[in-house]
């Protein structure tokens, strides 16, 4: 078991800005997990959030039970998490961390967030939402491991100066390489960043800082509407926005040789069809036992960040 601190990424950042965690061992689990992704909640600097993003912690509390469209099968379980893939504040006023902390308590899950471009305040810095992340997650990129799955979640700080493609830093891509490297071979993982596949201007140099991992899925947010990439045979999931024209939130659910996410459109009540799913098989190694070294506890060190 590894626990890595790396060179901060942002100067007025309180704490380290990134945290490699492990719950070693567990990696060769076998794999059933259910969570749920939003993204660009966007609540406004006064505090207020829209109406879609009050419907959309709504749904996400009434998922759990429902049934799975039949080709898919089953229902929907009750999320081990739920992620948000950044933008939570148009602008990161204190007024507006605090209704966007106030929306996840009502969950009643846990969550797990990345800050996206407009958290950092753009032009006109502030680290009020960048230093919540850090103190509710150890560090702006970290990891954490539920339901036999790693995460890799890698922020990458955004010029505010430049256009909305850009690439991932070098501090992002080295944060994979270096987490990556840490999970035992063939165990699933899914990485998460804020810019969605399309504004990536540098997608091979993220591909090839997975190196051997078994890669099933990267999820993102950014560009609002849910879609699907694929590249080099790495699935690319956006989740959507409730700031966009479609309402939806997105279900994911895996086991040890399927991956299924699958966005639930709150306004009609009707799971979406077509090329915003991702349906495929994936593989994962038989569970084996695996030596656990370092600190113990880790592992439960990292649940409890989730909050």
């Amino acid at each position: 078991m590894t626990r890595h601190f790396a060179r901060p990424l942002v100067l007025f950042a309180a704490a380290a800005s990134s945290v490699v965690l492990w719950n070693s061992s567990n990696c060769m689990a076998d794999v059933n997990l259910t969570f749920f992704g939003w993204s660009d909640q966007h609540v406004r600097t006064d505090g207020s959030a829209s109406q879609a993003t009050l419907d959309g912690i709504q749904a996400m509390k009434d998922l759990p039970g429902k049934s799975y469209p039949a080709a898919i099968g089953g229902t929907v379980a009750s999320p081990a998490f739920v992620f948000g893939a950044g933008d939570i504040t148009e602008w990161p006023t204190h007024a507006a961390l605090q209704t966007y902390k106030q929306l996840q308590e009502s969950l009643g899950f846990p969550t797990y967030d990345v800050a996206g471009n407009h958290d950092d305040g753009g032009l006109v810095p502030s680290p009020t939402v960048l230093n919540w992340l850090i103190e509710k997650h150890g560090g702006l990129s970290y990891t954490f491991e539920q339901g036999g799955v790693h995460f890799v979640v890698a922020w990458s700080a955004f010029d505010a100066a430049g256009e909305p493609s850009q690439p991932l830093t070098d501090e992002a891509l080295n944060f994979n390489s270096t987490s990556l490297a840490q999970i035992p071979k063939g165990a699933p993982v899914i990485v998460a960043t804020h810019l969605c596949f399309p504004a990536i201007t540098n997608p091979d140099a993220l591909v090839d800082s997975f190196g051997d991992a078994n890669v099933i899925m990267v999820m993102t947010g950014q560009y609002h509407q849910p879609s699907v990439h694929n590249y080099r045979g790495i699935d690319f999931v956006q989740f959507p926005s409730p700031e966009s024209s479609i309402h939806a939130v997105t279900a994911v659910r895996i086991t040890n040789d399927r991956l299924v996410a699958i966005p639930y459109n709150y306004d009609t009540g009707e799971w979406m069809t077509g090329n915003v799913v991702l349906d495929k098989t994936i593989t994962v190694p038989e569970p084996t036992s695996v030596a656990v070294m370092g600190l113990g506890g880790v592992g439960l060190l990292a649940r409890r960040r989730a909050q």
